[in-house]
């Protein structure tokens, strides 16, 4: 069993380390026991489905914690003190998902390395963000991890944009020919409207979309919304990031709507009638989550996204749940 505080951190700095299928067992098998030990609100889970940690054997046997805890539970480790809470951004009409976080430098390691696995140094780019309605909640993980990378680009034109779409097209022109590649994030509802009003020629540029419509405007299938973005941008493709506030880790997909994860996080599936259902290594389900980086809440999550795993690390998004609520993050139905 691990409990010991130094025993966690050896294991939070051996998370970003992992190379192989097995050290990934290894090590969610240990954080496994840390937070059925540790996490009232995990623990209590186990119990109330009469599972031993001690009969936890392998990775797939791991009980996976219902995503909606997030809106109702405080789920962090005891005995840990809060860095900050991130909050979903949902709609004011529903209630929202509240990530503690005990450690934020433990956050922005992930983030920073998933960004740098997929896209290199943050350096290297110009980043600008257009993300009006993130931007209206303080309590955003996306804005957080996006201020962070801008910050790294130490680009004098990154930067977010709100209302100032002029000025957004703008600089997107100065920045044609730049020495740096320059990535635009948006919300897909924003991105939308940005593409239709303007028809910015961004051929040499990646656009990334960090999520649905938010009933802004009419849902669409990701691949509709692609269509439309890339015919108005006059890019080939449109990039996408899959995160979550419940989640300290983000996948990336580079325009085949096909999403990578890290190496310390993995996908798996789970049979759409039964929560319990035995997991599989591919095919189509609902979406549960292995993110190693959320070693101080919870790593184990079963969320309620439709989803068909291609390889251990690379899957599609297809939609939502029929009885899950519209998110603030990623979700575009089929």
């Amino acid at each position: 069993m691990i409990a010991k505080k130094d025993e966690i951190k050896k294991l939070q700095n051996e998370i970003f380390d992992i190379n192989y299928c097995e050290e990934f067992n290894e090590i969610s098998l240990k954080i496994f026991q840390y937070q059925a030990d540790n996490n009232p609100v995990y623990s209590n889970f186990l119990q109330q489905l009469k599972i031993k940690k001690e009969d936890i054997k392998n990775i797939k046997e791991i009980p996976f914690l219902p995503i909606e805890f997030f809106k109702t539970q405080k789920v962090i480790c005891q005995n840990e003190s809060v860095d900050i809470i991130f909050e979903s951004s949902g709609t004011t009409s529903l209630q929202k998902s509240l990530h503690y976080i005990a450690d934020v430098a433990l956050y922005e390691k992930s983030f920073i390395n998933c960004f740098t696995l997929f896209y290199g140094n943050p350096y290297n780019y110009n980043i600008l963000a257009l993300l009006p309605s993130y931007l209206e909640n303080n309590s955003s993980s996306l804005i957080y991890m996006i201020d962070k990378l801008i910050k790294l680009s130490h680009s004098p034109y990154s930067g977010f944009f709100l209302h100032n779409t002029d000025d957004l097209y703008n600089t997107l022109n100065k920045l044609q020919n730049d020495d740096k590649t320059t990535i635009l994030f948006g919300v897909s509802y924003a991105l939308l409207d940005f593409a239709e009003k303007y028809k910015p020629d961004l051929h040499n540029m990646i656009v990334m979309e960090t999520g649905g419509m938010k009933g802004r405007k009419k849902e669409l299938i990701r691949k509709e919304l692609h269509y439309l973005l890339c015919s108005y941008f006059k890019v080939s493709k449109i990039h996408s990031e899959y995160g979550m506030t419940e989640l300290n880790s983000q996948a990336y997909s580079k325009g085949d709507e096909i999403f990578s994860c890290p190496p310390w996080m993995r996908m798996f599936i789970r049979d759409t009638d039964d929560p319990l259902s035995e997991l599989k290594d591919n095919g189509q389900g609902v979406l549960n989550i292995i993110d190693l980086a959320n070693i101080y809440s919870c790593s184990f999550i079963a969320t309620q996204d439709l989803c068909e795993i291609i390889t251990d690390n690379n899957f599609k998004i297809l939609g939502r749940t029929d009885s899950s609520e519209i998110r603030g993050c990623n979700q575009l139905i089929i």
